[in-house]
């Protein structure tokens, strides 16, 4: 297997994106493989590493139909309702706590 080419920051050259850059363009990398890496020097600790996508390879993003649209407003609803009141909270329930804040913090809520 060939190593991939490595490029400075800001000196890719034209016809290569990551995938956010990708996604803007209405596109997605569609199982090709990484094509190449941007590399940015940091001070302390190691670069930062972009892996970037040939654009001509790329596809278009598939539509957004209405049972996906659907399961995901499922999906998102399920994380806003808290496991412990079973409260739809407005929010996402932070993964760290694992319950809705007035749940987590009972007697802070008493004393507000």
């Amino acid at each position: 297997m060939a190593a991939l080419p490595k490029y400075a920051w800001r000196l890719a050259p034209d016809g290569y994106a990551t995938r956010r850059q990708l996604r803007a363009l209405g596109l997605r990398p569609g199982g090709q493989g990484v094509a190449a890496q941007l590399e940015r020097p940091r001070r302390r600790r190691g670069p930062l590493v972009a892996y970037l996508y040939r654009i001509d390879r790329a596809k278009p993003v598939r539509p957004m139909t209405p049972a996906r649209r659907a399961a995901l407003a499922k999906a998102m609803l399920a994380r806003r309702i808290c496991p412990n009141c079973r409260r739809d909270a407005g929010y996402c329930i932070p993964r760290s706590l694992g319950m809705c804040v007035p749940c987590a913090y009972p007697e802070e809520q008493r004393a507000a």
